[in-house]
This record gives C-alpha cells, sequence and structure tokens, in this order.
C-alpha cells in the first residue's frame, strides 16, 4: 500500500470512528446498556479545572483514628471517611507523606467506590515528605538534605500518580519544608526546586501525565509574603517551576505570636458577646487575606502571574495552651465554625481552592496532651460527630445514613447550642 493510500485510509477510518462516537448513542438507543453506556462515561479532569472551582471542595486529611499513626486505618475506614466528606461537597483531598501505607490506602479506597459507583468523584493532592539532612535530631543540617529519604519519597510519589492518574491531580514537594520555624527538618529552596524540576522533567518526558500539576505546599512567608530573607534567587528560580502556589495562613497561631489584629477594640467593649467575637473573627479572616494577597504581590513583583491557592488554613475547636481560656481565648467550636465559613466564602468568591485544615480530628498528633490544639482542627470529632460548622448541614440530611466508626453522624453537644456557647470566651480587650 502506498504511503497516500494509508494516509488516505488512516484519515476516513478516524472520520468513520469520529461520527460513530457521535451517532453512536442515538442510534443504539433500543439496545441494551453496554461498557459505553454514558451513565458509565469516566469524567475526566485535571488540577486547572478543579482548582478554585467551588465545586470541587478541597480539605486536608488523615484517617488515623488512634494513638499512633502505626494504627493505619483500613480500606474500610477510608471508605466510610470518603463518603462523609462526598456529602459535603469535598471533592480534593490533600495527603502529606508516602512513606507510611495512609496515602496509598486513601487512593485504592477511592478507586473502590469509583468501581462501586462510576460517578462517584473524589481527586488527590499527593504529599511528599521533604527532610534536611539530620532531620529530626538535635542537629539538623539545615544546608543539606536528606537525600536517600526525598528520593524514596519522590519516586513512590511518581508511582502512585502513575497508577492513579485519574485521581491523582497534584504532586506537593515538601510540607512547610522551607519555613525556618520548622526547625526540625526544614531546607533551603534549592531543595524543593530540584524535586520539582525532577518532577516537571518526568512529565516533559511522557513519565508522568502532562496535565498533572506540580507545586510545594508551604507557609506563606516561604512563597515571599513575609520577611525579606526568604526573597532568595532559588525561591524565584522554584516560583517560575512550579504549576501553581500553594500557601499557607493560620491566623489562630498568630493570636498568640503575632496578635496585632486579634481581639475586642476598645469601641467594641460593650457590643454583646457574639457580636464582639464575630469583629474579631472577621478581623482574623481579613489577616488572612492580607497574608495571601502579600504573597501575591511578591509573585507579581517577579514578573510571575500563577494561580495560587490556600494549602492549609484552619481554625481548632479547643485548647489547653497558647490559644486556650488561659491564652489568647481563641479556640472553641462557634470560632472555628465562624472561621470556617468567613474563609469558606471568601475563596469560593474569589475562585481559590483552599483546603481546609482538616477534615477529622486526629489525636495521634499531640498523643501525650489530649487536650493540645493539633488534636482538635478537624470539622468532625474522632466519632464522626460534626462540629458547630456543620451543624446545618446535619439538620438538611446530609450525612443521613452515614457513620463513622459506628457511631451515626450527629452534632456535638448533642446539638445544644446552649451548651456549646458556654465554653466560649470573649477574646481579650486591646488595649
Amino acid at each position: 500500500m502506498s504511503s497516500r493510500l494509508k494516509i488516505f485510509t488512516t484519515v476516513r477510518m478516524a472520520w468513520a470512528m469520529a461520527i460513530l462516537a457521535i451517532l453512536g448513542p442515538a442510534c443504539n438507543q433500543d439496545q441494551p446498556a453496554t461498557d459505553q453506556d454514558p451513565k458509565q462515561t469516566k469524567k475526566e479532569v485535571t488540577a486547572k479545572d478543579i482548582l478554585g472551582n467551588s465545586n470541587y471542595q478541597a480539605i486536608a486529611y488523615g484517617g488515623y483514628r488512634g494513638l499512633s499513626r502505626e494504627e493505619q486505618p483500613t480500606v474500610a475506614e477510608l471508605k466510610e471517611d470518603m463518603k462523609i466528606l462526598a456529602a459535603m461537597n469535598i471533592r480534593i483531598l490533600r495527603t502529606y507523606n508516602t512513606k507510611l501505607k495512609h496515602a496509598s490506602t486513601v487512593l485504592e479506597a477511592i478507586r473502590a467506590l469509583k468501581q462501586e459507583d462510576p460517578s462517584f468523584e473524589m481527586y488527590v493532592m499527593l504529599g511528599a515528605w521533604i527532610d534536611c539532612k539530620n532531620a529530626w535530631t538535635a542537629q539538623p543540617d539545615h544546608e543539606g538534605e536528606d537525600a536517600e529519604h526525598n528520593a524514596a519519597e519522590i519516586e513512590r510519589a511518581v508511582n502512585l500518580a502513575v497508577q492513579y492518574p485519574d485521581i491523582v491531580k497534584v504532586i506537593a514537594v515538601g510540607n512547610e519544608a522551607m519555613v525556618k520555624w520548622a526547625a526540625s527538618y526544614y531546607v533551603q529552596p534549592w531543595v524543593i526546586l530540584k524535586w520539582v524540576n525532577h518532577l516537571q522533567e518526568l512529565k516533559r518526558s511522557g513519565n508522568l501525565p502532562a496535565d498533572l500539576w506540580i507545586t510545594s505546599s508551604d507557609n506563606f512567608a516561604s512563597w515571599g509574603g513575609g520577611d525579606p530573607e526568604y526573597h532568595t534567587d532559588d525561591l524565584e528560580k522554584l516560583v517560575n517551576a512550579v504549576d501553581y502556589i500553594s500557601m499557607h495562613t493560620y491566623p489562630m497561631h498568630d493570636t498568640h505570636y503575632n496578635p496585632a489584629f486579634w481581639g475586642v477594640l476598645a469601641e467594641e467593649a460593650e457590643l454583646p458577646k457574639l457580636e464582639k467575637i464575630e469583629k474579631a473573627m472577621e478581623r482574623a479572616r481579613d489577616y488572612a487575606i492580607t497574608q495571601y494577597r502579600n504573597t501575591a504581590d511578591y509573585i507579581k513583583s517577579l514578573g510571575v502571574e500563577k494561580p495560587i491557592h490556600i494549602g492549609e488554613t484552619g481554625w481548632a475547636s479547643s485548647s489547653n495552651e497558647f490559644y486556650g481560656p488561659t491564652g489568647s481565648k481563641a479556640t472553641d467550636e462557634y470560632k472555628s465554625a465562624l472561621y470556617y465559613h468567613k474563609i469558606r466564602s471568601w475563596t469560593n468568591a474569589e475562585g481559590i481552592a483552599c483546603f481546609y485544615f482538616e477534615a477529622f480530628d486526629e489525636p495521634w498528633k499531640d498523643a501525650n496532651n489530649p487536650g493540645g490544639s493539633e488534636n482538635h482542627f478537624g470539622l468532625f470529632d474522632i466519632n464522626g460527630q460534626a462540629k458547630f460548622a456543620l451543624w446545618e448541614l446535619v439538620d438538611k440530611g446530609v450525612f443521613e445514613g452515614l457513620s463513622r466508626g459506628g457511631h451515626s453522624i450527629g452534632k456535638t453537644f448533642n446539638g445544644d447550642r446552649e451548651e456549646m456557647l458556654s465554653a466560649v470566651e470573649v477574646p481579650p480587650l486591646k488595649k
């Protein structure tokens, strides 16, 4: 067969296939459903499609239910959680490392749910944990990296992205890995840049999906939105290398560390209790917005235009430390609900993805101090009881028929609003 004839035949076959694809469903309306039934058509989306799309809400997720990560969650437990989150319109999860089985089991659970129900949608921002040399020792070396550990993390992330291309839409290289207060493990930007470039090269060579987005998820200051000491040549190169910026902002922590925005103003002193709190929480939201905009201004100053999404923000519902009744009086279910709704409203309106921290309480995070704030960032408690932020969804029957660990999804405080409010403290009066 001549080359010209081959080309003609190939083109004609392509046209025939296209016509069949268009007319097929109409021409076979009386035929029984097959594998090509429209109800079973796979929906293909990319990170660009879903990040910042309010129909695809995002959340930080850890499915640990015990006091140690040695107690790994099962597929069945993770499927319970996936159904709960999907019911409240969560469609994108963020995980944090690949060394433990958690991330791969999450992906396995999601695939199982998709096989049971082809319309089920859940996507993953897959985290690869990055450490400096001698991390988690008395003498961490922040000028070097734990090359063996980091290479293994990245390799596992690549393998999972290849195995689950329909689910993994983002790989995040490191979590708060450049911010200098992460004293046990932080690295210099060149380390993150090295691995981001490695992943981008795998995309170019066809060894990773071309539409997989690569980023690093870090504190706003690490992305240039704070202290100028972070404004380095390597950070500028990193900004250019990633597909988007994933930044963290935590006003709750700064109610203790940098409380300039926090408290009740003198002119608000005579307002009713809940109005005082409302105004304080509006300023907390505005503080987060300022950190976002400062980061955006820095990125723009480099001549770079890329999406900026929020990789983490949240507000604990309880603390016996800096943020509790004897500290900044920031943590309770009422204030955490206000922050959740205010930050979601702003990010949805602005087209910003917000991986809210976090889905469920995880008691392993501060196992020796059950009252520690790190154990209480969840929108649900460990038994699947919805905190005040989600009470309205319980009332609407969103979680009807769902359970976690044998517990039906109900409300904390047994839904007693007055009891919940009795534990709420007014922020301190600003002088």
